[in-house]
This record gives C-alpha cells, structure tokens and sequence, in this order.
C-alpha cells in the first residue's frame, strides 16, 4: 500500500513539472525507482502507475476447481484414503491437489490455498497405542512436582550481566560480601 501512495504521490510531483532525481529526494525512493515512474507516468499517465493487484503467481486451480477442492476437504482425509487420523496436513493436501487436479503444489503452497479457502493445516498427535493417560496425569502431579527445579529466589541475583552486586547491597552471609567490587 505504501508503494502505490508514492507512486501517485510521485505523479502529482511530475505534473508539477519536477524533475525525477527531485521527487527522489521529496519521495525518500531510489532515483532509479523515480525515473521508471516518470517513464511509467510519460507513456500512460498516471493510470499506468497505479497498482495491478497483488503480486507473485496466479492460482494454478480455477474457481471451478477450488470449490472442488473444498468439497473435497469438507469430505475428511479417510475419504481420500488417510484413515489413520482425522486431520488434514499441507503434504496431504499437496498431495490430494496433485491426484485430483493433476497440478504440483509445494507444502507451503498448500498451506497457503487452504487459508484462502478458510481452513488450517492440522499436525496430527504423535501418540503410542498403549498410552495410559492416567498413569501419565499421576506423574505429572505427583512426579514431575518432585522432580521439577524450583527457581532462583528473587533477591539472589544481580541485575547486571557483567558485575556483581556491589557490597553494599550483598547479603551479610553472602560470598564476597565485605569485599569490594573490582572496578572493571
């Protein structure tokens, strides 16, 4: 959006008749940017430099297509053939893409169609068939709460990272603590 607001910011400079190393410099552009929108400006107007839409490459799915794939989606993954679990993951649906459509969709390309159609890629829980949960909700509580490193109290460190606490605010008992601080 900035882009667009300097282009035709730059247009009203050229028909102000300034010269393109100047709307640089007003601008804050390369001059080099300046000069292809003055050659933009000079062979269309300022139609020619407003903005084309968004950029990078088209869809490789017509909306015939996407609302297919949707469909498909809606279906669930043990439709098409993944019955080890219910999610649908960027590889699968690459991969789904690629069977139906006949058309290649990198894992972060299908990432980004299934956003656009409203759904999210799901990382399916790598859990073992025997898993107790019980047995695993006990050691937590009881356990982990054992075994779990308790932390620092408050006044024991030093806020700075390159010296020690200077001995007036040293603890009695502490180490160092009627010492003097080396002055770095």
């Amino acid at each position: 959006m900035r882009r667009e607001t300097l282009r035709m910011q730059a247009a009203e400079l050229f028909e102000q008749r300034i010269k393109p190393p100047e709307v640089a410099r007003r601008l804050r552009v390369s001059p080099k940017s300046a000069y292809r929108w003055h050659q933009l400006w000079r062979d269309g107007g300022v139609q020619a430099l407003s903005s084309r839409g968004p950029g990078g490459s088209r869809c490789r799915l017509s909306p015939r297509c996407l609302e297919k794939l949707a469909a498909y989606l809606d279906q669930g993954p043990a439709a098409h053939g993944w019955v080890e679990d219910q999610v649908w993951t960027a590889a699968r649906v690459a991969t789904l893409i690629g069977r139906k459509f006949h058309v290649s969709y990198s894992v972060s390309g299908a990432t980004r169609l299934m956003h656009r159609l409203g759904f999210s890629p799901q990382v399916p829980a790598r859990r073992v068939a025997e898993r107790d949960e019980q047995a695993v909700t006990a050691w937590k509580e009881v356990t982990w709460a054992e075994v779990k490193e308790r932390g620092r109290p408050a006044g024991a460190t030093s806020a700075s990272r390159t010296r020690q606490a200077s001995p007036a605010v040293r603890p009695e008992d502490a180490p160092g603590a009627g010492e003097a601080a080396p002055l770095s």
